[in-house]
């Protein structure tokens, strides 16, 4: 028996079988001795906002009508979401209705069936109370050229049952035959990459950082920089999303141990995409933003001509960008332009992130004897139909 659902009284079975009689029909319900045991049980993560539980019970139903009993006390399941389907005999076993007793944690099914036999059936239903965490490790070697990825489970069970010899299954990763107690923390390796590829790039965001930092009282201003990682099958990975979660970024000393180079928080990274690790900020790279002019362009006036009622507003931007490097570095330089607008004239190739902002990949080439080596924006645009 297990002693916690029988101190919780977390689920009761109980079959009962209808009497036939020559003067009429007697309904009566049979309580078995011993209760079904649950059987395979899986514990199912596909969903962040709720946990499937799959169970596997089998009950004793008699040929005719059958009705069965199903209560829960001290847990929280979704009465909407409690389904039951016959595995042994789906052809011949037919459940016809299910009725909810008033102020009862409690459904009835009522189960029609051809012959008398044990039939196994799977019940399943969404229990609140049991969350997870995705959490991943990830170690950079020393060139920083690849990382050793891998990423944890962290199952937490308050739910108020315990679940032995059950089958965690998130929606990608193997399978863990494990159990959970409730109120109990488990911490599950689900995803091991070895010598996934990365760029380390640094990301310029106009709206966030400062154009000229040299004119900064505190010049102690860097440029983040991250890890690039792309879920596809050339990276070792692709064959499904990977969930968001806290990661810790460690570096290979190259003496044998390690350099934690600081945490970040990753969101989902759809198949195809990139997920990237924040590890610092650098001066490595400088840039010197400026916008050169601005003018209205494109004037609508009022009826009489006195008032401008609608016009462009004519752009241009400039920005340097400097690596101070002794290796190539890349750049993500983001520029954000405001309501509508058109491009007239920008030398370097970009590609728009959402509807007002631009995001350029600036490849910048090492260092020389003479200095840094330089990369120049200019960008000529035109924000439309401004009121003034």
């Amino acid at each position: 028996m297990e002693s916690r659902r029988n101190r919780n009284m977390f689920m009761v079975l109980v079959i009962g079988a209808i009497c036939l009689s020559i003067a009429g029909i007697t309904e009566g319900r049979i309580k078995l001795v011993a209760l079904p045991e649950r059987g395979a049980t899986m514990i199912r993560l596909d969903n962040p906002m709720a946990t499937l539980i799959e169970e596997e019970r089998v009950l004793t139903l008699q040929k005719g009508l059958n009705k069965v009993d199903f209560s829960w006390q001290g847990v929280s399941i979704d009465v909407d979401s409690i389904r039951l389907r016959a595995l042994g005999h789906p052809d011949k076993v037919t459940l016809l209705n299910v009725s909810y007793p008033p102020n009862e944690a409690a459904l009835v099914w009522e189960i029609a069936s051809e012959k008398a036999w044990e039939e196994k059936v799977r019940i399943s239903y969404l229990l609140s109370n049991i969350d997870r965490l995705i959490t991943y490790k990830a170690v950079a070697d020393k060139p920083e050229t690849m990382v050793d990825l891998k990423s944890f489970l962290v199952l937490r069970n308050f739910s108020g049952e315990d679940f032995n010899d059950a089958k965690v299954l998130l929606d990608y990763g193997e399978a863990f035959e494990r159990g959970i107690d409730h109120e109990e923390t488990k911490q599950l390796l689900f995803l091991k990459a070895p010598k996934v590829p990365i760029t380390k790039v640094w990301t310029f965001d106009a709206a966030q950082l400062p154009w000229d930092p040299e004119k900064l009282e505190n010049k102690n201003v860097g440029i983040p920089v991250s890890y690039r990682i792309e879920n596809n099958e050339k990276s070792g990975l692709g064959q499904f999303a990977m969930w968001g979660g806290k990661a810790r970024i460690y570096q290979d000393d190259g003496s044998k141990s390690t350099i934690f180079l600081g945490e970040d928080e990753s969101n989902l990274v759809p198949v195809g995409e990139k997920m990237e690790l924040y590890i610092g900020d650098s001066r490595d790279i400088v840039v010197t933003q400026r916008k050169m002019s601005e003018k209205q362009v494109n004037k609508i006036y009022n009826s009489n001509r006195t008032r401008v009622v609608l016009y462009d507003l004519d752009v241009v931007i400039t920005a340097k960008i400097e690596n101070f490097k002794d290796s190539k570095a890349l750049l993500t330089l983001i520029q954000h332009i405001p309501g509508g607008w058109k491009m007239i004239d920008c030398n370097l190739k970009y590609e728009r992130k959402d509807a007002n902002a631009l995001k350029f990949e600036v490849e910048l080439a090492e260092r020389d004897k003479e200095g840094p080596s330089v990369k120049n924006l200019k960008m000529h645009y035109q924000q439309l139909h401004i009121r003034p």
